[in-house]
């Protein structure tokens, strides 16, 4: 077993695998792997050949949330944890620096970001995920935000992304009980974006990841990715002028071409993200 607290795999598919790796604690979150995660997720980013980012959790779940231990220092200290982070990004932004904290810095990543979510996830984990492009669960999957139970507050930003993704009465409902809730819970309620069956649970999220990687633009997907992020901010004339804008801009690029020339000839299509 590898003693790195985050692994990275990169496959021949256009698809990085970053798994969170202290399964005997369930993947909690400290310092270090935080730091380590951006570390990873920079790789990612430089490499061109990637189009697709994976993000899962090594062993029976995805994370159990922040360390307990880092939680006892916290509380017999007074003081709130400082995660040893790397100091400089080495990738190009998205364009959106209002995003850049500790755990929401994932829309900023020009690249789409999937959270495989392969058993429970908590507090900081679920957060985590939320901030992830998408999000696919097992059906072995548990959640809780956990914090009401901890005599925390919706924080790391929860209180604004969790409601734009699921609403504010099922928003109000998970963070003030701090239940545990399923799978086919979060599907239901739109937390994930679909249950792929615990047997066949990776198999299924990296044939997903990979369908994006390999027969869609990756030009069109960090633009995509921009605006709507973007869009969570801007009123109706606003981003309906972006969006003009970038429409034409896309006309004069490598992948519009492509992208009409490969439907023509009725054969996969060999973007270039250009």
């Amino acid at each position: 077993m590898s003693n790195e607290v985050v692994l990275y795999d990169k496959k021949e598919s256009g698809v990085a695998l970053i798994s969170l790796n202290r399964p005997d604690r369930l993947n909690a979150i400290t310092g270090e792997l935080t730091a380590r995660l951006k570390e990873k997720i920079d790789d990612a980013c430089k490499d061109d050949d990637v189009k697709v980012i994976v993000l899962t959790g090594s062993g029976r779940g995805f994370s159990a949330g922040a360390d307990m231990d880092s939680l006892s220092d916290i509380s017999a200290n007074n003081r709130e944890e400082n995660p040893d982070q790397p100091e400089d990004r080495k990738y190009e932004s998205n364009g959106l620096s209002e995003w850049e904290g500790t755990y929401s810095y994932f829309p900023s990543v020009p690249k789409p970001i999937i959270a495989a979510i392969n058993g429970p996830a908590a507090g900081v984990g679920l957060i985590m995920s939320l901030y992830c492009d998408m999000r696919v669960a097992s059906t072995d999957a548990v959640f809780s935000t956990a914090f009401s139970k901890r005599g925390l507050i919706a924080e790391w930003g929860v209180g604004w992304i969790l409601p734009r993704i699921i609403g504010v009465a099922h928003t109000m409902d998970i963070m003030m009980t701090a239940r545990k809730f399923d799978a086919k819970e979060a599907e239901r309620i739109g937390l994930v974006n679909r249950c792929f069956p615990a047997e066949s649970f990776m198999e299924d999220v990296m044939a997903y990841a990979e369908d994006i990687a390999q027969n869609v633009s990756p030009r069109s997907v960090q633009i995509m990715k921009r605006q709507i992020y973007t869009a969570l901010g801007e009123d109706i004339k606003t981003n309906l002028e972006s969006s003009m804008e970038e429409m034409v801009k896309s006309f004069g690029s490598e992948d519009f071409k492509e992208g009409v020339k490969h439907f023509i000839e009725k054969r996969p299509a060999n973007f270039t993200g250009k």
